[in-house]
């Protein structure tokens, strides 16, 4: 039944419509602090329904069928971004169980024991002993952390307040909220470059994602292109082989990235390029502006009619 309701809302050819579905990370067990986040047993289980209904796809073959006009009935593009450890220790051996293809966007300059600054948040937060987080000399306000749902709060607030800060003041605040809290952060949540070799030598393909995850409308133009080429060059070295897809961090069009920047992904040399504004692309779509969504629903049926839902929606893209 499922399949005949995708079969009949994304047809093939110049009628196709594709999914893409966008993942981070994918805990070996589910994470108290993000329940609704995938871990080992939600993933194994919506790539096998994911299977079932759709014909998931290479990104390359995707866009070139969106190029060309020729994709089948039911396309689908799994995706990840960042470059979390968990996607090669947890992610990989069960895309490859279901023989299924993915790309993974990875930030370059995170790699071999580096950390994104929202993970020091979150990984300050969960670390945290006291009941009470006091940030005020920072600006931050209080937090109370004596419960789970307490550290869940504190985290989307300060990461609401963090985010469109210029990087570099934005790095400082972090390391001083882990100062402040006295904890020990990991160094191991993001692949190393051997990690990411084994990806690709899996058969998965890499793509670019800037080198720091900078929001690209908050940097000067040439702050951002040197983020696009320098992250693909890095990668480039890494694996051996030409890096051709890239996904803007964030990735709102209109907010965090404009059309400055989609011609700056074009004039870096890229084929195509993806958003997280919801919806799913058809042939004659901007392929640097191919959409995304991440259906977090557990059961099947909600699932699947999540998807259904996002091949009604209408994508978003600058201009």
């Amino acid at each position: 039944m499922m399949r005949l309701l995708l079969r009949a809302l994304a047809p093939a050819g110049r009628d196709a419509r594709l999914s893409v579905l966008m993942f981070h990370r994918v805990h070996a067990e589910a994470d108290p602090l993000f329940p609704g986040e995938a871990h080992a047993s939600s993933f194994d289980q919506k790539m096998g329904w994911l299977k079932r209904w759709f014909n998931v796809l290479p990104l390359a073959e995707a866009v070139a069928g969106l190029r060309e006009g020729r994709l089948p009935s039911r396309p689908a593009v799994v995706t990840f971004d960042d470059g979390y450890a968990d996607n090669r220790t947890v992610a990989l051996p069960i895309l490859l169980r279901h023989g299924l293809p993915a790309t993974f966007f990875v930030c370059s300059g995170f790699l071999d024991g580096g950390r994104m600054w929202n993970d020091t948040v979150i990984e300050t937060l969960r670390r945290c002993t006291a009941p009470v987080l006091d940030l005020r000399a920072l600006g931050l306000g209080v937090h109370q952390t004596g419960a789970v749902s307490q550290r869940r709060a504190a985290i989307a607030s300060l990461i609401g307040q963090l985010k469109y800060l210029a990087p570099a003041v934005r790095l400082r605040q972090v390391d001083a909220i882990a100062v402040c809290a006295d904890v020990e952060l990991p160094d191991d949540l993001m692949m190393s470059s051997v990690q990411v070799r084994e990806l690709a030598h899996a058969g998965m393909t890499i793509g670019a994602h800037t080198v720091h995850h900078p929001i690209l409308s908050g940097l000067p133009e040439d702050e951002a292109s040197a983020e696009l080429v320098e992250g693909r060059r890095r990668l480039e070295q890494i694996i051996g082989g030409p890096v051709r897809f890239f996904a803007y961090p964030n990735g709102m069009p209109g907010r965090d990235y404009s059309a400055v920047h989609v011609r700056l992904v074009r004039q870096a040399g890229f084929e195509a390029a993806l958003t997280t504004a919801w919806g799913a692309a058809r042939p004659g779509c901007d392929l640097y502006q191919i959409p995304r969504f991440t259906p977090w629903d557990r059961g099947c049926l909600r699932f699947g009619l999540r998807l259904a839902n996002n091949l009604r929606q209408v994508a978003y893209a600058t201009t």
